[in-house]
């Protein structure tokens, strides 16, 4: 999201985290002159999204926008998420998915990260609007709680019940639930929000 008005917007539904892309090649970039309004609830977390960024630029943004977490969504390092942890930022590492996915190449960043996650592995970094096959996240052995990402809208959703004994700690909202790249649809984000609700109770 880069619009002040629908970023505003989205913060007053029942939400959790707020995405920033601040990677120039993606339709979703916020620009060189992004402005972030400061009356969003505080319940609602701020998060930058990376990919392949130098530290320092990194740690400027999120100085800049006051971000509550970073997501590192291209091939950052274990030692520059190690970075992060001891600056006590906190981190989401990305990986993308797909049905060969050997998820023991996660182990190494679990001390350093607050979550992992998983979005369907595309010829993008992210925001491929497809899903990858949700089985292959029972090979997932790490403690760390993920976010699952991946053309998720509310045709889909209801799926999600099948995955409710993993550590399944929040879903990621993008393509699914736009109006155009970069800007979010209320009525689709409330229509996914009422599905999962409806499968929870």
């Amino acid at each position: 999201m880069r619009e002040p008005e629908n970023i505003q917007e989205v913060a007053q539904l029942p939400v959790d985290f707020l995405g920033f892309i601040f990677y120039a090649q993606s339709p979703r970039f916020v620009g060189d002159h992004f402005v972030l309004p400061t009356n969003l609830p505080d319940a609602v977390k701020k998060v930058g999204v990376f990919v392949n960024e130098n530290t320092d630029v990194i740690l400027k943004r999120v100085q800049q926008y006051d971000l509550d977490f970073v997501q590192l969504h291209g091939n950052e390092s274990v030692a520059q998420c190690e970075e992060f942890f001891r600056l006590n930022i906190s981190v989401i590492k990305a990986f993308s998915v797909d049905d060969k996915f050997d998820f023991s190449i996660t182990a190494p960043y679990e001390p350093f990260v607050n979550y992992f996650l998983f979005d369907t592995k595309g010829k993008n970094y992210g925001g491929n609007g497809v899903n990858f096959d949700w089985n292959v996240l029972r090979k997932y052995q790490q403690r760390v709680p993920f976010f699952l990402s991946g053309g998720l809208n509310e045709s889909n959703v209801a799926n999600l019940y099948q995955l409710k004994d993993l550590n399944l700690f929040a879903i990621d909202l993008n393509s699914g639930v736009e109006v155009e790249p970069g800007k979010k649809s209320i009525d689709k984000i409330a229509a996914v929000i009422s599905k999962i609700n409806s499968i929870i109770k």
